[in-house]
């Protein structure tokens, strides 16, 4: 699949194919227009900031979690009756919040993060650096599921939604025409054993038969090697025809995904000063396969 400057699923899926400067983000070039109604979570923290009070004050109040109030206000967690009911109490609403109670729904995704799948479908080739997790393009369900549930706050149905969003992701490989994936990892990826030893092995199985396809690299960054420019966070390149490239960043606190010229540049030189330390492709398979095998067998 081909994105085209200027269809209707160009704009759309928010590329940056038709922006006046490539430069920008795809925020800054493709705004959305507004929801005719603002989202929950915007109306809670708008009122709680125009009555000065901050999420742990708001939470004293309501007697709840610090980290409860922002998850509501970030759409990660549905709001109650039984909350919406203290909250509007609190901060002087008049069914603001109920009306928009029936209507919500939990983000799987960070909102950043949405317009990465339609970077990746339009995509003929990505690169990735991940230093502390398989990337999500060659998860498995039960690993994506160890991955998301260790994210504070999270819910089953957020975990459910997430993990499906994830796999959904994952159908780009079975395109008629699929991306050319080159994936770097560090070795330490392999011997964290995420969800358990069983999990891992499974995992580390896929590994193996991803990289079989023809348009599948997969290359590990040894232990030994110390210190590496991928240390400073993992991410994604994306190049597709007649569009920029764009790179996906993720740290602790959120991410981004930008069409910037010089940014793309900048990570590119990082992924190829990466990508020199890494094991040849037959050697890094060889490790795969020694490290899944000995969580077969502990």
């Amino acid at each position: 699949m081909t994105v085209r400057a200027g269809t209707d699923l160009c704009r759309h899926c928010l590329c940056a194919c038709s922006a006046e400067d490539p430069g920008m983000t795809l925020d800054e070039q493709f705004q959305p227009p507004p929801p005719e109604t603002p989202t929950y979570g915007v109306v809670l923290k708008n009122a709680r900031t125009a009555a000065g009070l901050s999420q742990v004050a708001l939470g004293n109040i309501v007697s709840c979690s610090e980290s409860l109030i922002g998850l509501v206000e970030r759409g990660q967690r549905k709001p109650t009756k039984s909350f919406t009911i203290a909250v509007e109490s609190a901060l002087g609403l008049n069914g603001d919040l109920f009306r928009l109670l029936p209507n919500t729904r939990v983000m799987s995704v960070p909102k950043w993060f949405s317009e990465w799948p339609a970077v990746e479908e339009s995509a003929h080739t990505i690169r990735t650096w991940q230093p502390l997790v398989v990337p999500g393009l060659l998860q498995t369900e039960r690993y994506a599921r160890a991955i998301l549930a260790a994210e504070p706050g999270a819910t089953e149905q957020w975990i459910e939604e997430a993990v499906e969003t994830r796999l959904r992701r994952q159908s780009v490989f079975e395109r008629n025409d699929p991306p050319m994936y080159w994936a770097l990892l560090d070795e330490c990826v392999l011997l964290r054993p995420v969800g358990g030893k069983e999990v891992m092995r499974e995992q580390l199985e896929h590994l193996l038969a991803m990289a079989e396809r023809p348009n599948i690299s997969i290359q590990v960054v040894p232990l030994d090697v110390g210190s590496t420019a991928g240390l400073l966070g993992g991410f994604s390149l994306a190049r597709s025809e007649g569009i920029p490239d764009h790179i996906s960043l993720e740290d602790a606190a959120h991410g981004s995904v930008t069409a910037h010229e010089e940014a793309v540049r900048r990570v590119s030189v990082r992924y190829d000063a990466i990508h020199k330390w890494a094991h040849p492709i037959h050697m890094s398979q060889r490790l795969i396969r020694e490290v899944a095998a000995r969580y077969e067998h502990q």
